[in-house]
């Protein structure tokens, strides 16, 4: 079977190849449009236009294409619905969808989406895939939409160097990758892929652990579970572990920025 779309009614379109993460905003659009987005791309459906949006590896037998390639994410995944003034998800497949927060929607279970960036994870035993969904928001008091909010969403994320997010980055690529059950990097193996990047730097573990454990404390003012003391023993990742959750959720880091362990060449780093 061959999903089709409605004719004429203006309410459903696709979205390019090309569109970049939904993380980082939004073309205009009506309040509570819902656009879903995929590795080949994707579609955004206005509130009123009465359209199930399918999502799984089949791209035939769906609209957005999610884990193609990989037998264990099924044909036909998960239905996204309008129901009572919400977005809801509707798990039809085998794998769990993980939300934000570790929260697990099972085969046969809904979950409601929030409004603005919402990342799903379809679980898989050897990957996790990605399929970034986001609700546009209401209009605002001065009449701008969600698309127009770029102020807004630049002081949700935080601010890091260059050289603050190249190792972070590194650290943290398990997670960009959407590996199951990722941990952070060691400290050995962070400075021998800096120090492979970078071969005129001088690249140690206790370089690296010191940038990190610097944006950790500039965090810890306002992010809980950043220091030591605030972590019953034994610590282990979990520091860096909260720091990099903190850092995906709030968008900081993203897929994207994978490429900076993938240049050729990358500007040297000042001194740490």
């Amino acid at each position: 079977m061959t999903m089709s779309f409605p004719r004429s009614s203006g309410k459903v379109s696709l979205l390019s190849r090309e569109t970049g993460s939904l993380a980082r905003g939004l073309p205009p659009a009506r309040p509570e449009t819902l656009f879903v987005l995929g590795v080949n791309g994707g579609m955004s459906v206005a509130p009123d236009a009465g359209f199930p949006l399918v999502f799984g590896r089949n791209e035939p037998q769906v609209h957005v294409c999610v884990g193609a390639g990989d037998p264990h994410v099924s044909r036909r995944q998960g239905i996204i619905t309008r129901e009572h003034s919400r977005w809801v998800l509707n798990n039809i497949g085998r794998l769990p969808i993980r939300l934000p927060g570790s929260c697990l929607v099972l085969g046969g279970d809904r979950a409601e989406l929030p409004l603005g960036y919402t990342p799903l994870f379809i679980v898989g035993p050897r990957q996790d895939h990605l399929l970034e969904v986001r609700v546009a928001a209401s209009t605002s008091r001065s009449g701008a939409t969600d698309g127009h909010e770029a102020e807004t969403r630049d002081r949700e994320r935080w601010e890091l160097s260059p050289v603050e997010r190249l190792v972070l980055v590194c650290l943290s690529q398990r997670y960009l990758r959407h590996e199951p059950q990722p941990q952070p990097l060691t400290w050995a193996q962070v400075a021998a892929e800096l120090g492979a990047l970078q071969p005129a730097e001088e690249w140690s573990w206790r370089r690296a652990a010191h940038i990190v454990a610097k944006v950790r404390t500039r965090l810890s003012r306002t992010v809980p579970g950043l220091l030591e003391k605030e972590i019953p023993p034994p610590v282990g990742n979990t520091l860096n572990h909260n720091l990099i959750i903190e850092l995906l959720v709030t968008t900081t880091i993203t897929r994207a920025d994978l490429g900076l362990l993938d240049e050729e060449a990358v500007p040297p780093a000042p001194p740490g």
